[in-house]
């Protein structure tokens, strides 16, 4: 996609990470919030020079090509982008790399490995971009196996056929989100998924974990997105038909949908695509009262208005992450291809000021097509939605200064938020007490339905250097005791992994969790794919 450098060890490119006035701004706010907080910086060790043991696989011959047994490949494969991968990482402590990085060059390299491993006993981990945040591409567990295989599908990076007439496109899985983009332009269409991991994640990873784009409402679900799916398995490949929607008994594509490479590997997919936007509106709307500002959010969510964003920061969000004065702020957008936005945009905005919301740094209208700009700039917005992008970054920097900085996702009913966020609140805060930690916690609205918010709750607390990966452990526990116990889901759009299993047990049916160990016998018999997420 670029020359960029891709970081070891966190987020991104290495090129990407914050500047020194970057760096500044950041711990001065950190430092606002959280007085005392020792922020020395901490460097990453040298990947050469970290311990990796010696492979203890090869392929076979005719399958060789496919695989590297360099230690920085490995080392780089051996964990995700979640808080405690990053300060592992940090700290050189690394102990469950895989044995062999392997990456196919097309459909049959992917069943050829397939053969082989379930032959030989090897567990084999997919891998997309690397981005999981939940222990999903990590070899922990796998203790047990002779063998860890971390198949990477950087290759298999085509948009294989567009149909303009029905609007989708055949994708292979391992291309990244801006190379789509890229190849799609011709056509004029766009997939419209925009993970704030876009950059660094692929299509089969959004299907294989069940991603949400940005889009606070509509159509972010790449489950939305999906006509059909071509998957790889132990026991043979499974291709769905191209359908707008079908009744015919339980949809096998929603088997595969979130199985995080447990039940096979996604090796193509016929996606939904749409125009690409001509305008949008923007505003950013101010709250004295944070109660006021969620009524006004749960208002517009109900008006069939569907936003674009509708991001409702509390004062402590907006003052991390978007600057200036802490107060309740909501991110509002609409855009179309089709038709000007005002008119929606207007509406909401009478919805907001029932509330007592106020637009104070104005509107922005944009026209694409006619290059037109009206309106005042939207301060608080832009550096919101700059800053949103730049958050994983800002994360990796604070890891690196002792800080715990990492973020919970959830969905409740509307009905329900209240009870939900002071009960996480209270049982994060409790931890932090706990531990002898000083912290906040904020909350922000990823996304919002009718019935409900997807919540986003973020901790950052001052650590301890070369503890703060079990005080994060532990604080997590509770959070996401707290998620359960309130009415929540244990993730909105992350996934489960290895790190969320044992509150994903807790929410699932066990009826339901017999049918997926079910599943996995007759798709994995042998059971090498990515051991332990979502069943034993």
């Amino acid at each position: 996609m670029t020359t960029r450098t891709r970081s070891w060890w966190g987020w991104g490119n290495v090129e990407d990470a914050l500047s020194a006035g970057e760096n500044e701004a950041l711990t001065a706010r950190v430092s606002a919030v959280l007085p005392g907080a020792d922020l020395s910086n901490h460097v990453a060790p040298d990947p050469r020079n970290l311990p990796v043991a010696a492979s203890r696989v090869a392929l076979p011959d005719a399958l060789a090509g496919l695989a590297s047994d360099d230690s920085v490949d490995r080392l780089a494969h051996s964990h995700g982008q979640a808080f405690r991968d990053v300060v592992r990482a940090l700290r050189g402590e690394l102990t469950d790399v895989p044995d062999l990085v392997v990456r196919p060059g097309c459909e049959a390299d992917v069943v050829a490995v397939l053969e082989w491993a379930s032959d030989a006993g090897v567990a084999v981990l997919p891998f997309g971009g690397g981005s999981s945040v939940v222990g999903g591409v990590e070899p922990r567990g796998c203790g047990d196996y002779p063998g860890v295989v971390s198949l990477d599908l950087g290759h298999l990076d085509l948009v294989l056929e567009v149909d303009d007439i029905s609007r989708a496109a055949r994708v292979q899985a391992g291309v990244f989100g801006p190379d789509l983009e890229e190849q799609l332009r011709p056509t004029e269409l766009t997939l419209r998924h925009f993970p704030q991991s876009f950059e660094f994640s692929t299509v089969g990873g959004w299907l294989a974990t069940r991603a949400g784009g940005h889009f606070a409402s509509g159509y972010t679900h790449i489950d939305d997105l999906t006509e059909s799916l071509r998957v790889v398995t132990p026991a043979g490949v499974s291709e769905s038909r191209r359908l707008p929607g079908s009744g015919a008994g339980p949809s096998s594509d929603r088997l595969f949908l979130g199985s995080e490479g447990a039940l096979g590997v996604i090796t193509e997919a016929w996606l939904r695509l749409q125009a690409r936007p001509r305008w949008r509106a923007a505003a950013s709307v101010s709250f004295a009262d944070y109660d006021a500002g969620v009524a006004a959010t749960r208002a517009i969510a109900q008006s069939g208005l569907f936003p674009s964003n509708c991001r409702l920061l509390d004062p402590v969000e907006a003052f991390l992450n978007a600057g200036g004065v802490p107060a309740t702020v909501l991110v509002l957008g609409f855009e179309s291809a089709d038709h000007p936005v005002e008119p929606w945009m207007s509406r909401a905005l009478e919805l907001c000021r029932d509330f007592g919301g106020d637009a104070p740094e104005g509107l922005r209208y944009t026209d694409a097509e006619a290059g037109a700009v009206g309106g005042s700039p939207i301060a608080a917005g832009d550096t919101w939605r700059s800053s949103f992008l730049r958050m994983p970054y800002q994360r990796d920097a604070l890891a690196a200064r002792s800080m715990i900085v990492e973020t919970f996702e959830t969905a409740c009913t509307w009905s329900g938020f209240e009870q939900l966020r002071s009960g996480v609140v209270a049982a994060a805060e409790d931890a932090l007490r706990q531990l002898g930690l000083v912290g906040v916690v904020s909350c922000r609205f990823s996304h919002v339905y009718p019935d409900g918010p997807a919540p986003y709750f973020g901790v950052y607390a001052a650590g301890t250097w070369g503890k703060t990966v079990q005080q994060w452990d532990e604080i997590k526990a509770a959070v996401s005791d707290a998620l359960i116990a309130n009415g929540g889901t244990i993730t909105h759009h992350h996934a489960i992994g290895r790190d969320h299993r044992p509150w994903y047990d807790q929410q699932r049916p066990e009826l339901f969790a017999q049918t997926l160990r079910a599943s996995k016998r007759v798709l994995d018999p042998a059971r090498i794919l990515n051991p332990g997420v979502l069943v034993d």
